[in-house]
């Protein structure tokens, strides 16, 4: 399901939400964390420290034909899938299993997605009862009900209905109401220039139209209905806020009563809405982004009833092509690989596993966890996030442009913060959710649905502050501004990224700069928004506020230099927070290494002092070789940096890994006016 609440934490998070892994995984053992054999020690550290740490692992592991990129993190991923593969598919043999419970609904929903003579044989039928709701649409009234039926299905067309902790009372869950209902990744694709989107905006006409003639349509007729849904797309696309613009929780944040929004837009019949949603009682909600319904609003008047319709059976079939028969898996996939570059469909296995892990992934993260995660693992990696706030509580101390009041304001909060690690304390109840043998598509709509009307029964209770965004097998980690918490699931605490046996430089010099990371989102240029309740709050003194915006004005003219394939710039203002995370969660895990008594101690291995070995460490950590197809992509909706500036446009700020390897200037690896926040 859509939401503001996910669209902000892919921007606190440590990597892309959605990444996959490919079908052969490195082996990761290795003594001491060391693993010498990915450097490439014929580029000096001074001038390419990416190269340097990571040029041998990028000549031994090319991308996989079927994977976009192909990295550490997506290679650890694949332990993991290749680890609930084997689970799942015992348990799918399991025909003892109790039904009703998770053992029963796990290996059902794993059946029937494996299941391709029964998903090839029943083609649209499992959707069949959607697209004939579609069609017995008679007036452009009758649009807002379906919209609304369509959000229950996990179908945000033309718009997303949600919802989201009040950003000036956390303590309160609200209904939340923002853009969405566009086939392609991003406004940017349909509204600016240049021959890269005119390719894009051409094949996915092509795509739209061999979609339509899936459905039965005649190619004349799919021709023209790709053509109005293009332009149906366009204008939604002109009205919809940017990615950078949406980066601003105040300018998301516009709570409204109905009758408000009904003023402004009537054609929606907001009640309607929220009655269609199963919650009548909801009168008021933040309209995250008002133009874009206004712009909806409009084009309910202007675009026939018949574009609408045939635009909401594309958006349908869309969602769920990767559920139904090959000829939309395949269809799916060749617009994909536009996006892409992958050069060939991911195993079915996988898919499966992927679509399962959304539908059902804290049953599975608890089988997980009792296997994977044994308690040790908890315990050392509790102690080093806490040893990290020890060194962020010691900078906020010290930090010399910050005045008293909002040092103290900032100390707190960080205080406030609640740190998770590993997995959540209560594991969700999926009792209620109907899962088969029957046809996958409906699987995973039931599943869908699930979600959805778990989420929406949050309005108007209690915050459940036990929840996870994440699974704990999940390969990434977290910062929840609302929540004020800290999460670092299971899955990212493994090597090559952790092991508690290695020397404290390659832990704290990889995932101690995880944990910082996340922990600097709460005081990057969304999260310095937020106070210690999850409030948003101007907790800062003016002064300083001019001095902190300095350094993140220094930080988006910085990466705005840096480009990808074929010259196109990286959005220094998109990857601000992430950039800003990421040197901030260097420092501090630097400075946390610096602080534990084994330290002085720590001992040269492999030529390599600890600090250098501390570098090297965080240096692998973004080990990734990603295509030109994609990297193109990632610059125009991704709000992390490419792994490449990930390492060298950190280290260019820091004076400690000149120090460790020393670089003396002029070097590409030294920022003359370098940025300084943390």
């Amino acid at each position: 399901m859509l939401s503001i609440r996910r669209a902000l934490l892919a921007a606190l998070c440590l990597y892309p939400l959605g990444a996959l892994a490919a079908d052969q995984a490195p082996d990761f053992s290795s003594p001491d964390g060391q693993y010498l054999d990915w450097l490439d020690r014929s580029v000096k550290p001074g001038t390419d420290f990416f190269h340097f740490a990571n040029g041998g692992w990028l000549k031994a592991n090319p991308i996989p034909p079927d994977r976009s990129e192909w990295g550490a993190y997506v290679a650890v991923d694949l332990k993991n899938q290749r680890f609930i593969h084997d689970m799942v598919e015992k348990a799918s043999h399991d025909t003892q299993a109790a039904p009703g419970s998770a053992e029963q609904k796990v290996g059902d929903f794993y059946a029937s997605g494996m299941d391709e003579k029964a998903i090839d044989n029943a083609g649209i039928k499992p959707l069949q009862p959607e697209l004939e709701r579609i069609a017995k649409i008679s007036s452009v009234e009758q649009l807002p009900d379906e919209f609304a039926h369509l959000q229950m299905i996990g179908v945000s067309a033309p718009f997303a209905l949600m919802q989201m902790q009040d950003y000036q009372d956390s303590s309160k869950v609200i209904a939340a109401a923002t853009q969405a209902g566009l086939g392609l990744p991003d406004r940017d694709f349909y509204v600016e220039g240049g021959a890269t989107n005119a390719k894009i905006r051409a094949e996915y006409i092509k795509h739209v139209g061999r979609g339509l003639q899936l459905l039965g349509d005649s190619p004349a007729l799919a021709q023209t209905e790709a053509k109005a849904i293009m332009a149906l797309e366009t204008s939604l696309a002109k009205g919809s806020m940017t990615d950078v613009a949406m980066r601003d929780p105040k300018a998301i944040y516009h709570p409204m009563d109905v009758a408000s929004i009904d003023a402004q837009t009537p054609r929606l019949h907001w009640q309607g809405l929220m009655a269609g949603i199963g919650h009548p009682e909801i009168h008021s909600l933040n309209v995250a982004t008002p133009d874009f319904f206004k712009t909806v609003n409009e084009e309910l008047a202007h675009t026939s009833l018949n574009d609408w319709k045939t635009y909401l059976r594309w958006q349908l079939v869309q969602t769920y092509a990767p559920y139904l028969s090959k000829p939309f898996v395949d269809e799916n996939f060749r617009m994909a690989s536009v996006l892409s570059g992958e050069k060939q469909l991911k195993p079915r296995w996988q898919r499966v596993l992927r679509a399962e892990d959304s539908a059902l992934g804290f049953a599975i993260g608890k089988i997980y966890v009792e296997q994977k995660f044994p308690p040790s693992y908890k315990q050392a990696a509790t102690q080093m996030v806490n040893q990290i706030r020890d060194a962020m509580r010691q900078d906020l101390k010290t930090l010399a442009w910050m005045t008293p009041a909002t040092r103290e304001a900032a100390i707190k909060k960080l205080d406030m913060m609640e740190l998770r690690v590993g997995y959540p304390d209560k594991w969700r109840d999926y009792s209620a959710l109907q899962i088969d043998r029957g046809p996958y598509a409906l699987n995973v709509m039931r599943a869908t649905s699930f979600e959805v009307q778990r989420q929406l029964a949050k309005i108007g209770k209690p915050v459940d502050r036990s929840d996870w965004d994440m699974t704990p097998q999940t390969v990434n980690a977290y910062y929840d501004p609302s929540m004020n918490n800290l999460n670092i699931p299971a899955g990212v605490l493994q090597p090559p990224l952790y092991d508690p046996s290695w020397p404290d430089s390659v832990n704290y010099g990889n995932t101690g700069a995880t944990i910082g990371h996340e922990m600097t989102h709460g005081f990057d240029d969304q999260g310095a928004q937020f106070d210690g309740h999850g409030n948003l709050s101007n907790w800062w003194a003016a002064s300083d506020l001019k001095k902190f915006q300095a350094g993140v004005d220094c930080i988006a003219n910085q990466y705005s230099q840096y480009t990808v394939d074929g010259g196109v710039h990286v959005q220094g203002k998109l990857v601000t927070g992430e950039a800003i995370a990421d040197q901030g969660g260097l420092i501090l895990a630097l400075r946390a290494f610096h602080a534990q008594p084994a330290f002085a101690q720590a001992k040269t291995i492999g030529g390599f002092t600890p600090d250098q070995q501390f570098f090297i460490a965080y240096g692998h950590s973004w080990a990734m070789a990603t295509r030109p197809e994609t990297a193109k992509t990632r610059v125009t909706t991704d709000p992390h940096p490419p792994e490449i500036y990930r390492t060298n446009g950190v280290l260019a700020n820091m004076p400690e890994f000149q120090q460790a390897f020393g670089i003396v200037p002029p070097s590409p690896m030294i920022k003359a006016d370098r940025c300084v926040i943390w």
